[in-house]
């Protein structure tokens, strides 16, 4: 187990709110499918630099893909909500300040950087 994949617990209440619906191929453990979601979400790399613990990424990404448009992910999202509502606030202190030449003159031509490079 990695240091940030699903703990036992954290398993136990995702692992009743997933789709079962087998076919005439036998699925691939879902919790290794969903430590790969994560991990790819959490690193924000791209899906195919998956490590090779979590299977073949285009399995990871598939359903990843199959389960968004099912509603799945806000299924589960709804229902862990739910169980723990006191761990929904949010602070946002954020503050966004504009460059001081952002307050100069307006209007006028936009020139690409592009065009400053070129000859």
């Amino acid at each position: 187990m990695a240091r940030f994949d699903l703990t036992d617990g954290e398993w136990g209440l995702i692992q009743p709110l997933l789709p079962n619906k087998p076919r005439g191929v036998a699925r691939v453990d879902d919790r290794r499918v969903l430590n790969g979601i994560f991990w790819v979400l959490r690193t924000g790399s791209p899906w195919r630099d998956l490590p090779e613990r979590y299977g073949p990424y285009t399995t990871v990404y598939n359903r990843f893909n199959r389960w968004a448009k099912a509603g799945v992910w806000v299924q589960i999202f709804e229902t862990l909500a739910e169980k723990s509502p006191d761990s929904m606030q949010f602070i946002d202190s954020s503050i966004i300040r504009a460059h001081q030449q952002a307050a100069a003159k307006k209007g006028g031509p936009i020139t690409p950087l592009a065009a400053l490079v070129a000859d």
